[in-house]
């Protein structure tokens, strides 16, 4: 009986290890796991009740999340890019752009740009979220036109647009005087079951959405495709260029929804600051999730669950006092293990 048991337990670990060596899903569910028991050690459990350490360990959940939201979405939209074999280190000044854009429109100063031709509140809102994604789309499209018709490097292409993007920004704003409504923060703010909890359902909800666009539409299989061969994906009939700037036009789509649902819950935006680090905390959660940075393989489950795991560190290193400027260390040191990982799975 206990040869049986002794070889059942071996048969489940090899099967587990090979899980961890062949499914990055299940390797990144293993670690945010551990990730999460870690957190929950670090709360403690000096309360009064099971009840009060529950209230208090779901409290520090939702903040994690709700913090995290924006950067989250922006993560789905880097999602295609590195998969198609691409990268965007424009995100962070783009959200900026839009987020500019947006509270220009819905300025309620009388001098607003819509306020002053009487056009206000619920049309005002509606105009401005949706010059807020069209700005997305343009950004995101002069990036893609860049990089598939002009052939630039995509690295060069973002890094050019990042650099534009936010000086502009900077230069245009820096006398503005602008004054976010109060019913816009409604947006964000909303609360449920007592909870501010609007922003978490956005990325829950775009999580779906670029799922079943990434898995089940012509579209994700092309991106897929290119991401994997690019010669052989042109050779089988797809319209490479088309597929590369409808990418990085997805890209600034997430990019304007994180602007949107941070104005909403801040009421203001810091133009010199704003998104700053969006870029490289997108491109952890995307590669601590599975994603191959050379493209062709990853999942929006594994973007996810890559943020969630950068999510809780943050808050794990908080709660152990470790200082500000050492975190993004630790987020470096889990990026490089994961590229090396990458790496010799492909190796092996």
């Amino acid at each position: 009986m206990t040869q049986r048991t002794n070889a059942k337990n071996e048969t489940i670990l090899h099967k587990a290890v090979v899980q961890w060596k062949t499914n990055p899903i299940f390797s990144t569910a293993c670690v945010l796991v551990l990730m999460i028991i870690l957190q929950t050690l670090a709360l403690g459990f000096d309360f009064e009740s099971v009840g009060a350490w529950f209230s208090h360990w779901s409290r520090n959940w939702i903040n994690i999340l709700r913090n995290n939201a924006s950067v989250g979405i922006v993560a789905l939209g880097m999602t295609f890019v590195i998969i198609s074999g691409g990268i965007d280190l424009a995100v962070g000044s783009t959200l900026v752009a839009v987020g500019a854009v947006l509270m220009v429109c819905v300025n309620s100063y009388p001098t607003g740009l819509l306020t002053s031709i009487g056009i206000t509140g619920v049309p005002a809102f509606i105009i401005g979220i949706i010059a807020c994604i069209l700005m997305g789309c343009a950004l995101g499209g002069v990036s893609g036109f860049l990089i598939a018709k002009q052939k630039l490097p995509a690295f060069i292409a973002t890094l050019g647009m990042m650099k534009i993007c936010r000086s502009v920004t900077q230069q245009v704003m820096q006398t503005a005087s602008v004054k976010v409504p109060t019913q816009f923060l409604a947006i964000a703010n909303t609360k449920i079951g007592g909870q501010v909890i609007l922003p978490i359902i956005y990325w829950l909800v775009l999580a779906v959405l670029l799922h079943i666009i990434s898995r089940k539409t012509t579209f994700g299989r092309h991106v897929y495709a290119i991401g994997s061969n690019e010669r052989t994906a042109r050779l089988s009939g797809i319209n490479v260029e088309k597929v590369i700037a409808m990418v990085y036009v997805l890209s600034g789509i997430m990019v304007s929804i994180a602007a949107i649902i941070q104005v909403a819950r801040i009421g203001s935006m810091d133009y010199a600051n704003a998104g700053s680090g969006y870029e490289m905390d997108a491109i952890a959660a995307v590669v601590v999730g599975g994603t191959s940075m050379s493209g062709g393989k990853g999942s929006i489950l594994g973007t996810v669950l890559g943020m969630l795991i950068i999510a809780v560190m943050n808050n794990l290193l908080n709660l152990m006092g470790v200082p500000p400027f050492l975190r993004e260390a630790f987020k470096g040191f889990i990026v490089i293990a994961a590229v090396l990982l990458q790496k010799k799975e492909k190796n092996s």
